[in-house]
């Protein structure tokens, strides 16, 4: 759920702001200063928004919109043809999107909810808290260069540019760019479309370039930090399964779960999977070792069918089950002495392959495979991180993946930080993400959004010989932006409804 004190603190903070604006306003000394400080700063304050222009970066829009003059011709053409591709697929998607979520509202067991294209994101809900920072940053930088995006193409097409500013409204950050309404009049359709399809434009060149960045990241860091050697803890949830004296730390490398190979976080991920739709596996211990269930106590059935026998509640010891004589038998062993050094097994056969690497120098016993007698979704799995002894974890596998962060990166030297690959990253994929959505949903044709004045230009470069009537075309326009507008806001109630509600 939302975090109530961030909710507090955003409400309380505006309301102060908005007071103390309103108040400066009407005081008789102080009103008409503070009136003429906000206008020379390009400030505005309402309601849960403010916002900043300026005109510093006219000059700079300018020589960027002079560079190459042929070039930024074809790099704008470009961008005007993926606008309405843009614009078309992004109606596929919503539609998409739309009967993906009724779907989900109506099935008794709701499936593949993350899998979407498009999701609403609400801050404590579906995106943690701790990845804020990520998300505004992220949110922030693409809004920056979509505007720069129209503000040089303006500049190119002769239309003026009175000023660039940002704003935040409520805790979500944006910017814009001002432009002289008369001079965009004044250009041709194919103009026009040029500048409204920039923002996009500029928005799926910073998607890509953010993603190709991701992939040679470990190139670039590569002096300084090295992969595929395992997955590297950057942190480890208090009080969770990992943590403790023989749990993970910060710094561990995390090289195997039983006998899958982690060389990667997404190593690491495949592991849990396999591990939690797998039966659990077992381990060749010698049977020596093996001593009857009625030494440690009554063994008795748990309401899910499964069988406990050791009654000690030990935190050491576990239930093991084997077939001895066709006949299933359980055994209370020590789990750590048990399993250390043991090989995994699926039947006893396995076992006697290699029975000599698990006999008892002394006694020659032959080894035998031992099953966990766990509930259902328990598994028992034993994580090597070297030079540390395996950690041994009984739980829920997707567990681990909550508990524990890891990454991909480790530093070649000590002074440097585990945490910055990671910044690095994470940072990208919001990049990655955001400004994929804000390119799809711009073009959307929707009021107040790029893709009402794309549409708008659109009509009047293809209509005009067929509609010859200025009203009719408004007309069509109108009734467009107003089935762009409904799909748009019902993805935006119904995911929000999903997310929350569900």
């Amino acid at each position: 759920m939302i975090p109530v004190p961030l909710v507090v603190c955003v409400l309380g903070g505006w309301c102060f702001v908005y007071l103390t604006d309103v108040l400066l306003k009407l005081s008789e000394s102080y009103g008409h200063c503070y009136e003429m400080w906000l206008g020379s700063k390009g400030l505005s304050l309402s309601p849960f928004h403010i916002r900043w222009q300026t005109s510093l970066f006219n000059r700079l829009f300018s020589r960027c919109a002079r560079i190459n003059p042929h070039a930024l011709y074809l790099w704008f053409t470009s961008g005007l043809v993926f606008g309405l591709v843009s614009m078309c697929g992004s109606v596929v998607l919503l539609i998409r999107t739309l009967q993906q979520t009724i779907n989900q509202m109506t099935s008794d067991h709701p499936q593949g909810a993350n899998q979407q294209t498009l999701q609403v994101v609400v801050p404590g809900i579906n995106l943690p808290v701790s990845q804020l920072a990520y998300f505004f940053s992220a949110l922030l930088v693409s809004g920056v260069i979509h505007e720069l995006g129209h503000a040089v193409a303006a500049i190119r097409e002769q239309v003026r540019v009175n000023g660039f500013g940002v704003f935040v409204f409520v805790v979500y950050p944006g910017a814009f760019v001002d432009l002289f309404t008369t001079h965009l009049n004044l250009i041709s359709p194919a103009q026009q479309l040029r500048i409204f399809c920039a923002g996009v434009w500029h928005n799926f060149v910073l998607c890509v370039a953010a993603l190709c960045f991701l992939f040679l990241l470990p190139v670039f860091l590569f002096p300084v930090y090295y992969t595929g050697a395992g997955a590297l803890v950057t942190e480890v949830v208090q009080g969770s399964p990992a943590d403790g004296p023989r749990g993970l730390s910060i710094g561990d490398m995390v090289t195997g779960l039983e006998d899958c190979d982690v060389r990667t976080v997404e190593d690491w991920n495949s592991c849990l999977t396999i591990h939690t739709h797998t039966p659990q596996t077992g381990y060749c211990v010698p049977t020596h070792t093996l001593q009857p269930s009625w030494a440690h106590g009554r063994v008795y059935r748990r309401l899910d069918t499964s069988i406990e026998c050791c009654s000690n509640n030990s935190l050491t010891d576990l239930c093991f089950s084997y077939t001895k004589l066709q006949e299933k038998e359980y055994a209370c062993l020590p789990a750590r002495k048990m399993l250390s050094g043991s090989r995994v097994c699926r039947s006893n056969a396995d076992c006697l392959t290699h029975t000599h690497l698990d006999t008892d120098p002394d006694t020659h016993s032959p080894s035998v495979c031992v099953t966990p007698s766990l509930e259902n979704q328990t598994r028992l799995i034993r994580l090597t991180h070297p030079p540390n002894t395996q950690m041994l974890f009984v739980g829920y596998p997707p567990h681990l993946q909550y508990a524990v962060s890891l990454t991909n990166f480790a530093p070649r030297f000590g002074f440097l930080n585990l945490d910055l690959p990671v910044v690095m990253e994470t940072f990208c994929k919001y990049v990655v993400s955001l400004s994929g959505a804000l390119a799809v949903v711009n073009s959307v044709p929707c009021f107040a959004l790029d893709g009402q004045w794309m549409l708008s230009a659109l009509l009047e470069a293809t209509l005009v010989t067929v509609v010859t009537d200025r009203q009719h075309r408004e007309l069509i326009g109108f009734f467009l932006l107003l089935g762009g507008s409904a799909l748009l806001a019902a993805n935006v109630a119904l995911g929000l409804w999903m997310v929350t509600a569900r």
